[in-house]
């Protein structure tokens, strides 16, 4: 139960939150973090099951750093996204899925990029995309303000806004909204609209 949304623009991505986690019909917390770096030009945003989110975002990031050290170059986005999805699809395989869906998105030598990797592990490249109980009013506010020529500034904007509806509807989402811009400067979060790193 929660929102997360990331959208593609011309100088770099935004992926964006809400802060709550649900146990049950409760609210078991009002200040989880939903977004993950993976290095300073990538990162993940995850819906679902928080155990199995944690465990996959947690071994993307020692995998690929353990490549990019053999390999003496970063993963690209895609790369990081398909590892992802190679984990995703080999829990379902064994029958031990894990109950997640991820949104991966950052900006390498090809430019800004959005994937979103579901519980069985296929992988989809998107402009704009959203996951999490209170997607679908999120999706409203996306198809209606998604612009192939947004900056990150106005991305982060119609992403606050979109995970705010998605608020307003939805018991499983809720207590502020986090959002992670990354360009090519690097990148910077935001909390309840107030810049926090």
């Amino acid at each position: 139960m929660t929102t997360i949304v990331a959208i593609r623009c011309t100088d770099g991505v935004v992926l964006a939150s809400d802060r709550r986690a649900s146990k049950g019909g409760m609210i078991g917390s009002k200040v989880v973090k939903k977004i993950y770096e993976i290095d300073s030009k990538k990162a993940v945003a995850i819906a679902g099951q928080l155990s199995d989110a944690n465990y996959l975002v947690n071994l993307v990031k020692a995998e690929a750093k353990l490549i990019e050290f053999n390999r003496g170059f970063p993963l690209t986005v895609k790369e990081v996204s398909k590892l992802l999805s190679n984990m995703l699809y080999s829990g379902m395989r064994s029958y031990a899925p894990y109950i997640t869906e991820l949104l991966v998105a950052g900006i390498d030598e090809t430019g800004p990029k959005v994937f979103e990797a579901d519980i069985s592990g296929a992988v989809t490249e998107e402009m704009f995309t959203s996951s999490g109980s209170g997607s679908p009013m999120a999706y409203g506010v996306l198809e209606a303000s998604y612009r192939q020529d947004l900056t990150v500034e106005e991305g982060a904007e119609i992403a606050k806004r979109a995970v705010k509806s998605a608020m307003e509807r939805d018991p499983g989402s809720g207590n502020g909204i986090q959002v992670y811009k990354i360009t090519e400067r690097g990148s910077e979060i935001e909390e309840n609209g107030g810049v926090a790193q």
